[in-house]
């Protein structure tokens, strides 16, 4: 981060600067003529208006303290270690309104708005500049949207969503006419067996004269069809 080799010895502070970009925001001083660094606040400069404020001041920890990103994974500690890793600008959304808040107040930032931040070594020893960075390029915070202008209405879809929901949609209907169809299919399967009917034919043969001595023709009937489950025969008598 910064571009000092020496090693560094005794204890030391790392400082946040904030300063809204403007033309001269890339040669703006952090520091006084004596190399001390400058306490202004966000108030003071407006917001980073008028001048670069001093959002917020940690200890530089050595590498090997650090705690190890591999167990960024655990819930339990995930907040921790992006504390460790992470400085959040504007965390503080109370410190301008409590008159007795002490510290450095760190409020969130204007919106659709340009900043540059700065880091800057204090020797705490002597209190003076030890290295800082340059001004980083402009960075823009977003444009808050109304809570009132938030679309929340359940139907809005992308155009993917739309077709898959068309797709499901319409997944119904096809199953229910298929079903449908089936059971026309199995009716009309049903009709066709009970309509077949078995026609049985029967031919009446004339009356085939006795022997002498029978006063009684007989005739006889010849079914012929499926195969009846007991013999029948049909006798009339000739009327005189």
């Amino acid at each position: 981060m910064f571009d000092s080799a020496a090693a560094l010895s005794g204890p030391y502070e790392i400082y946040l600067y904030v300063l809204m970009d403007s033309a001269s925001s890339r040669n703006a001083s952090v520091q006084d003529n004596t190399k001390a660094p400058l306490s202004s606040t966000f108030r003071q400069t407006e917001g980073g208006r008028t001048g670069p404020y001093k959002a917020s001041a940690f200890d530089l920890t050595p590498c090997s303290d650090l705690p190890s990103l591999d167990a960024v994974g655990d819930v339990s500690r995930a907040s921790e270690i992006l504390n460790a890793y992470l400085v959040r600008v504007g965390a503080n959304g109370t410190c301008l309104f409590d008159p007795n808040f002490q510290g450095l107040c760190n409020p969130p930032l204007s919106a659709a708005t340009e900043y540059r931040f700065k880091y800057v070594l204090v020797n705490m020893s002597t209190g003076l500049v030890q290295d800082q960075t340059l001004w980083s390029d402009p960075i823009r915070t977003n444009r808050l949207t109304p809570y009132l202008a938030i679309d929340t209405w359940p139907g809005r879809r992308s155009g993917g969503m739309i077709v898959i929901t068309s797709i499901l949609g319409s997944l119904p209907f096809f199953l229910l006419l298929g079903f449908v169809g089936a059971i026309v299919l199995s009716l009309v399967d049903m009709g066709g067996s009970d309509g077949e009917t078995t026609h049985d034919s029967q031919i009446t043969q004339e009356a085939v004269p006795k022997s002498p001595g029978t006063s009684e023709p007989s005739y006889t009937s010849v079914n012929r069809g499926p195969a009846l489950d007991r013999a029948e025969v049909f006798a009339s008598k000739l009327q005189d």
